[in-house]
């Protein structure tokens, strides 16, 4: 699943290429996603033009100039692209923006987990964020997020992955977060010491902060062009030599996903 860094970079190219654009046409396919695509959306967004796009956590938020929102989740294996109308329109295309400069926008998702939905303004879209995500990672308190810490037996793989506690952190980086902090995911949340929960804190927001430099990381053919696959320290690299002691990368299922971390070095 694109994460935080995948968004953001997707969130950066559509600026380039969407802020001050008109919507001109829309086409749907018909199947639904994972949430259902309403008839009486498409004439609120015709004749539109898109002013801002945001990144909440992994949902991209595409402003128009009526206060109107566009709100995309990628789920599991959504695509998000500007394209040239000449260029083919790949299978799983399943809706497609006709854009005032001859470009069109492009939501592709085989797996049909992601979404697109519209909201009247950004109030409303905030309050149908409030209960699903936490804050973004560079805003988490250090004692709110070590109070919820102390509150749970759940490994600490699973409370990275509570997007209610830190907007934005999946499996990729979850596993990199703990690498980096030498904690190891296994263990509860309520073990951590505080400066364990500190540095594995700073560490979340240090290993964001290089996947969103070096575009986020290409994976499973879903996400493309990033090039942080290549500083990748424990996740995807089982068996691998650790790159601190050289012990070979474990991998065990933690909270439904796969966990990758050094048995040696991650305490």
């Amino acid at each position: 699943m694109p994460e935080l860094p995948e968004v953001e970079t997707v969130a950066s190219h559509l600026r380039e290429h969407l802020i001050g654009r008109t919507v001109v046409g829309l086409v749907r396919s018909q199947k639904n996603l994972r949430q259902k695509w309403l008839n009486s959306w498409k004439p609120k967004i015709l004749g539109r033009r898109v002013v801002a796009i945001d990144r909440r956590g992994k949902w991209l938020l595409v402003e128009l100039d009526d206060a109107g929102h566009l709100m995309v989740h990628l789920g599991m294996s959504g695509q998000l692209a500007v394209k040239d109308p000449s260029d083919q329109v790949d299978q799983h295309t399943h809706l497609v923006v006709h854009l005032d400069d001859q470009h069109e926008l492009r939501f592709r998702d085989p797996r049909r987990f992601g979404s697109v939905s519209y909201f009247s303004d950004r109030a409303e879209c905030d309050r149908y964020l409030a209960v699903r995500l936490g804050p973004e990672p560079w805003n988490v308190v250090l004692s709110t997020f070590q109070a919820a810490l102390n509150g749970t037996r759940r490994s600490i793989k699973a409370v990275l992955l509570d997007q209610t506690l830190i907007a934005g952190v999946g499996n990729i980086y979850a596993d990199e977060a703990s690498f980096a902090a030498r904690v190891d995911p296994k263990r509860a949340g309520n073990s951590l010491r505080p400066n364990e929960a500190r540095r594995l804190l700073s560490s979340i927001r240090r290993v964001l902060d290089q996947a969103i430099r070096n575009g986020g990381t290409t994976f499973d053919g879903v996400y493309s062009g990033g090039r942080n696959q290549h500083k990748l320290k424990a996740y995807g690299r089982t068996g691998e030599p650790c790159p601190r002691c050289g012990t070979a990368i474990e991998c065990v299922r933690l909270a439904g996903r796969s966990t990758h971390y050094c048995p040696h070095c991650q305490r």
